[in-house]
């Protein structure tokens, strides 16, 4: 059977002690890059199923490194980060990275997370999810119907796109500037209090408790997550 492989790319040589054993326990082939340079060129060579990608590397700042292989590689990246480096989580988000964790973290996590991202980008296609469901909400995409235990659910125009926004990226991480430019365009990418007010509107019509919110996830700093169950999309037939 095939083995994915997952290249790893941190100068700290615990780092791949005790993570490579790990990935290889979990069925995964795990490959090294100790910095920038061999990892753009590892991932070149022969492109991973997918990459963890630390941002602090002795040669290339991890940034960098994935701008670049942004430009020739589409599978999953994970950041691995330090705790008090919102920022850099914000902007390797925006850079096209899928997801990332925090320095120290549990290896159980890191799998985790990866496993979501590798079963997110297999079932991508061409076609956006027709049906989403998280919970106990459903999202019929084409038929602009959202309803929440069966009963229809009544979103203003705005409400209803950042909703969709929030499906269609089947459960990976929206920043803040994401969700601003896509809803209200470039020059509003600072305007947070637009945002808020609005994912405040929708937990109240969507989450059993909008007080405490299982559906829209907040990531502090960073922007929102839905939560997604399935995604259902056309056979193409």
């Amino acid at each position: 059977m095939h083995k994915l492989r997952i290249l790893v790319v941190d100068d700290e040589p615990q780092i791949h002690r005790f993570l490579g054993p790990a990935l290889n326990a979990a069925g995964y082939e795990p490959a090294r890059a100790d910095n920038g340079r061999q990892a753009l060129a590892e991932i070149a060579r022969r492109p991973p199923d997918a990459v963890v990608l630390d941002l602090g590397l002795p040669d290339i700042d991890g940034q960098e490194v994935l701008r670049k292989a942004r430009e020739f590689y589409d599978g999953p990246v994970v950041i691995l980060s330090a705790r008090d480096r919102e920022m850099e989580k914000i902007e390797a988000l925006d850079s096209g990275a899928d997801d990332y964790v925090e320095k120290p973290f549990r290896v159980g996590e890191l799998l985790a997370r990866l496993r979501v991202i590798i079963r997110r980008h297999a079932r991508q296609t061409d076609a956006s999810p027709a049906i989403v469901q998280s919970g106990d909400l459903t999202i019929d995409i084409p038929r602009r119907l959202v309803s929440r235990a069966g009963e229809p659910v009544h979103l203003s125009p705005k409400e209803y796109e950042l909703l969709i926004k929030l499906a269609e990226a089947d459960g990976k991480v929206l920043t803040h500037k994401e969700l601003l430019i896509s809803l209200w365009g470039p020059a509003h990418g600072q305007d947070m209090q637009y945002l808020r007010v609005f994912i405040g509107q929708l937990r109240q019509k969507i989450e059993a408790d909008p007080s405490a919110p299982k559906l829209i996830r907040t990531l502090p700093g960073i922007g929102y997550r839905l939560m997604v169950d399935e995604a259902i999309r056309h056979s193409g037939a």
